[in-house]
């Protein structure tokens, strides 16, 4: 404390005080801060290059009715799925547990990330995976092909239409 006391002193006497030490300090005034938009002032030079230079990319949105789905179609359609279903009861015991589950895995998470270290863990894991996953199934073409066809297979077990 003496010795920062000390070297303040020092530098007050080499350099002079120059702040007045009696008086408040006072701020230089700056002048508010205007937005483009709501300025009334024509467009700068820049501005007018930006806008020659994005013209070609302008896109106009036209009303195209045939591509639009009706929210009354939807609940029908919806509606008409529900009445085919025969177990209702294992629909919503399965949505409803699959609701538990993405509410306790996000609780995992949370968990895991409060821990200094594992996050940074788990994302080396993640990378590795992924350069695993890259060079076991993407880099070449015949383990793409091999990709392939366990997905196809997986659908058609998951559809029912395989052996």
């Amino acid at each position: 404390m003496a010795t920062a006391y000390a070297g303040a002193s020092s530098v007050a006497a080499v350099w002079g005080a120059r702040l007045p030490s009696s008086s408040p300090s006072r701020l230089p005034y700056l002048p508010p801060r205007h937005s483009v938009a709501l300025s009334s002032s024509p467009l700068s030079t820049s501005q007018l290059s930006e806008s020659r230079r994005f013209s070609s990319l302008r896109v106009r949105a036209t009303e195209e009715t045939s591509g639009s789905v009706e929210a009354g179609e939807i609940f029908s359609d919806l509606k008409e799925k529900w009445d085919g279903l025969e177990n209702k009861s294992t629909v919503i015991i399965y949505g409803g547990g699959a609701i538990v589950a993405v509410w306790l895995s996000s609780i995992v998470v949370g968990a895991i990330n409060s821990v200094p270290l594992l996050p940074k863990i788990m994302e080396l894991v993640g990378l590795g995976y992924s350069g695993w996953f890259v060079y076991r199934y993407l880099l070449f073409k015949q383990s793409r092909k091999e990709l392939a066809s366990d997905i196809e297979d997986l659908k058609k077990k998951i559809a029912g239409t395989g052996e």
